[in-house]
Formats: C-alpha cells, structure tokens, sequence
C-alpha cells in the first residue's frame, strides 16, 4: 500500500511525506509551474493517504472551475443575479439560458435549487458543450440520457435532471421568442431496474466486503462500512461531523442531525443510530485519523456534500463485488431486512433508518431509547 500511494501522489523527504501532482495542460496557463508540490508536515503514510486524498480533491474541484471560467460559463447564484442576460435576435446559449432562468426563477429559492440547477447545467455542457440552444439536437439529449444511466444514476435522478434542463430551455424559448424546439422535452428514459437496485444485499456478499473495507481501511472503505451496518443513506454519511460521532457513551452511536453541508430528507431522519461491528469500526478510524470538522472531508466541505461524486467511486469499486444491479444504496436496504429476519418491530426498523412512519398511532410520542434500538440491532451480528 505504501509503495502504491509513494508511486501516485506522494513521495518522501527525511522522512517527512510530500504531496506531488502535475498541472493539467488545460489549465497549465493559470500557473507558473507544471507541478504541484506541498509538504503534508506528516511522517505517518495514512495521514499522508487522507491528506493527499483531500487535496487532490480540492485541486480537481478547483481546476473544473477554472475549466468552468475558460469557457465562460457562471457558477454561482449571485453572478445571475448581478448581470442580466442580452435578449437578441441570435439564439442564447444554454449558460445564457442558465443567467435567465436565475433571474426569473430564482427570487427566493434557496442553495438546494441553485445548485441542483448548475450541476445539471454543468453535466450537460461538460458532455455536449455550451452550445446555442438549436444546436441541440433529440440525438443530443438521448447521447446525455446514457451518460448519466452509465454513471449508475437511477431512473428518477435522470428524470430530475431532464426536467430541470427543459425547464431552462423553455423558459428561454419563451422569453426570447424563439421558434426551435426543445432537444430535452420528449427524450425517452427508460423504467430500468430500479426496483432492483432497491433490494438488499445477500449477508454473505455483506460481510466479504466488510472484511475487504477493513483490510483496505481508507475513507472510502471507512464509508461503505459505516453504511453496512447502520443502514444510513450515503448523504447521511457524507454530511457526518466528526462530533456526531458518539464513541464516549456506553452505546456508541452517531448522531444524525442536518447541519451546513446537507439537510436531512425527513423529520424522522434525525435520529440516533448505534454503531456495531463494521460500523464501529469504521466510526474509530474516522475519530482517530480525521482531523477535519467533517467526517468524510475529501467529499464533504462546509456548504456542500459531493454526492454524487462519491455514489460513483463507491459503485465502481463495489461493482465487482455485488450482484448485477445492485449499488452502494442497496446497503441500506439490505439493514432493513436484516433487520426484519430478527423480527425486529417494524416501528423500529423505521426509526433506524429514517423512514417516515406510515401507521398514523406510531407518528406520536418520542420514539425509541437508543438501548432499545440497539438490543435490536445487536441481534443481526
């Protein structure tokens, strides 16, 4: 493992690790030099491997910006709100058309709409470029549909992100008077198998990969880990600080609550989830090697959490090790019926993974003491 990270970004100087990358070529001309060099002030490889890991994704982060900046494309909510987008005769661009339906439509919305919007923007121009809006064409929109399923997105992700793209694009339609049609508007996304990619996991394939993420024992694997055996959705786990993170008490457990980086989908996601086996685990080797306010920094930085950056490279390692169809959220559902083999009460399995309730009795009351919930969970080990 030392020989791998010393061989990809890091290196070593009296004993003392470094963090070495070069400058891509397309971005080279914001620089005075090729490479990046930076002493990560530790002698310990692991502090080393976290370091470099998070910033490397900082740079990569930094670098589509400037990418972004090159080609003239806005980001944040207040540069739309600052300039206002020239109506002409020639047909907008679909970052025009991003710059008009910020200033129409987003009085009032808060960062979850802002950057919901750039990013499906973003994905677009990152595959077909920032073209005029009859540029586009339906083989386009259906090229852009198989980049986002490829990327193991689900069905109604895709559908979330065509219908934000048509929403700008008729907007602009509209305001400009155009007469070309939308490329995004009847582009067909199939029903793929979803309801598979919501079906547990055998345990057996569960506990190989548990054993895997310990031998490995990254953040990545600390993540999957931490995931198996609590049953949290991964952006519950990425918006994790490290003070959430409860190993003090005599039960272990995390403490979800919404914070800067992500809210939470419900009410009943905020909860208290004890940690067993995997997921003890991978909460110590968070506490002991973190040394950031978030648990999982490399993904998740004050305002924001990289979701879906995350769901890819968690996937892909995952892909060889599951079934066909299954993905990282399968972890999830698969507690649920771990949980249920042990005839675990329904209203606790609810409250273990945040679900909203459906019996209109149970929406009452405070909910189950933690020691309750983990005399249960204990059960599935």
């Amino acid at each position: 493992m030392v020989d791998k990270l010393r061989g990809k970004y890091l290196f070593q100087k009296r004993g003392v690790y470094y963090f070495s990358k070069q400058i891509p070529k397309d971005v080279r001309q914001h620089y005075s030099q090729n490479r990046i060099v930076q002493s990560l002030k530790t002698k310990s490889v692991k502090d080393a491997f976290y370091q470099s890991q998070n910033l490397l994704h900082k740079l990569n982060q930094h670098w589509f910006y400037l990418r972004v900046k090159d080609e003239n494309i806005l980001l944040f909510p207040y540069q739309f709100t600052q300039q206002t987008p020239q109506k002409s005769a020639q047909n907008p661009k679909l970052s025009d058309a991003l710059q008009t339906y910020f200033k129409l439509k987003g009085k009032g919305k808060g960062e979850i709409f802002f950057r919901a919007t750039r990013r499906a923007v973003r994905d677009v121009i990152a595959l077909l470029k920032d073209r005029y809006l009859n540029d586009y064409s339906t083989t386009d929109a259906a090229q852009f549909r198989d980049h986002l399923l490829d990327r193991g997105l689900v069905t109604s992700t895709v559908k979330r992100v065509f219908a934000i793209i048509r929403a700008i694009i008729n907007l602009s339609i509209q305001e400009y008077g155009l007469t070309c049609k939308n490329a995004f508007a009847r582009t067909y996304i199939p029903d793929l198998e979803d309801s598979i990619k919501r079906q547990p996991i055998p345990i057996d394939i569960i506990r190989e990969i548990q054993k895997e993420c310990m031998k490995i024992d990254d953040p990545n694997r600390w993540l999957i880990a931490l995931i198996s055996d609590t049953g949290m959705r991964l952006s519950e786990a990425l918006g994790l600080k490290v003070s959430d993170i409860k190993l003090d008490e005599d039960i272990p457990y995390v403490n979800l609550i919404p914070n800067s980086a992500r809210r939470l989908k419900t009410k009943s996601s905020e909860r208290q989830i004890p940690l067993i086996g995997s997921s003890l685990w991978a909460a110590k080797q968070i506490c002991s090697n973190v040394k950031d306010e978030f648990a999982f920094p490399h993904y998740t930085v004050k305002d924001y959490c990289h979701t879906n950056s995350a769901s890819a490279a968690l996937n892909k390692w995952l892909k060889p090790r599951i079934p066909k169809g299954y993905v990282i959220h399968s972890l999830r559902h698969s507690m649920r019926d771990r949980l249920r083999a042990v005839n675990c009460p329904s209203e606790i399995i609810d409250q273990v993974g945040g679900w909203s309730i459906q019996k209109i009795g149970h929406k009452y009351g405070k909910g189950f003491e933690l020691m309750q919930i983990y005399e249960w969970i204990k059960n599935i080990y």
